[in-house]
């Protein structure tokens, strides 16, 4: 399982949340277990592009290996 706190990278689009795979963001609430998690999104800026819930299969755990892209929000 994830924790609470760690960088998770999206596997899959978000477009209700105009998030596309490869987005990293934080892990902020863990349910049921692991089987969801609330995840914000931050611009490189610092504020917050999305806050979502996400299924456990949508997320996978930053690594050692992940670079940091930049890409425009349409926000």
């Amino acid at each position: 399982m994830i924790e609470r706190f760690s960088t998770v990278v999206l596997t899959e689009d978000l477009p209700e949340e105009e998030l596309v795979a490869g987005d990293s963001g934080t892990v902020i609430d863990i349910y049921d277990g692991g089987t969801a998690y609330e995840i914000e999104f931050f611009a490189l800026s610092g504020d917050t592009v999305a806050v979502a819930t996400v299924e456990s299969r949508m997320v996978r755990s930053a690594t050692k290996g992940d670079v940091t892209h930049s890409r425009v929000a349409s926000r």
